[in-house]
């Protein structure tokens, strides 16, 4: 940040709703990526999959009001998938099957999104699948719930890493599933293994070096993707602990 090479940054809002004050390094960088129109917005806790409209949508829609009211973003986006049901308010997003049900919420969900930001919001594609064929949905899922808003796709790379590993499928027919005309910013990062009963899963845990295997997919998406505007790296803070 010092010596000017940030271009861009990315702002959780829902993250610092919890934060009783920011320190002030944090407020001075949001502000000063807002004035030149350089911030942009990623929400995790909206859970735009879920089916019911509670009163937990009702606050996180007036909080991001008050968000944009503080700073300019050049867009919002959200997590495909659901992370709020009954009792559970808040956890990792999970998937869902595609129904028309599914997209009927969903799109209900981002309208109320897309009236708060007046337009330019997006998902991103998710690691979990509980099937193959639920991998091989999620780009139709994702287009059909963003055709009515014209919305974009934040295709998060080490995302696809987790499917392709999982399900062994290879990257080119996994992209052929996407609409990667939607593609307008890209995630980057790491992650961990765990042991189910039966295999070892990759999860999107953010808490470790890139892959040269999420690098190497970096070009081949950026060929195929013609409306990019920013790459953003993801990394968990404390997880950073050697100068390397």
């Amino acid at each position: 940040f010092s010596n000017d090479e940030v271009e861009i940054l990315e702002w959780s809002p829902d993250i610092g709703w919890a934060a009783p004050t920011l320190p002030e390094w944090a407020s001075e960088l949001l502000s000063f990526y807002s004035s030149t129109h350089s911030l942009y917005g990623h929400g995790v806790n909206y859970s735009p999959l879920s089916a019911e409209w509670t009163a937990v949508d009702t606050s996180w829609i007036e909080n991001l009001e008050g968000e944009l009211a503080k700073r300019n973003f050049v867009h919002v986006s959200e997590h495909f998938g659901y992370s709020r049901i009954g009792r559970l308010d808040q956890g990792a997003p999970l998937p869902i099957p595609h129904t028309a049900e599914a997209v009927a919420a969903g799109q209900f969900k981002l309208a109320k999104l897309a009236q708060t930001t007046g337009g330019k919001i997006g998902l991103e594609n998710l690691a979990l699948a509980f099937s193959l064929s639920d991998v091989k949905d999620q780009g139709r899922f994702l287009d059909e719930l963003l055709e009515p808003f014209d919305g974009f796709i934040l295709l998060d790379l080490h995302n696809l890493y987790c499917q392709l590993e999982n399900f062994g499928l290879s990257a080119e027919e996994l992209l052929s599933t996407y609409p990667l005309d939607r593609v307008r910013e890209i995630h980057i990062s790491g992650g961990s293994w765990s042991q189910s009963i039966e295999k070892k899963i990759r999860r999107d845990t953010h808490d470790n070096e890139v892959p040269d295997e999420v690098l190497a997919l970096l070009p081949l998406v950026l060929d195929k993707c013609p409306n990019i505007e920013a790459v953003i790296f993801e990394r968990l803070g404390g997880t950073m602990n050697t100068a390397e």
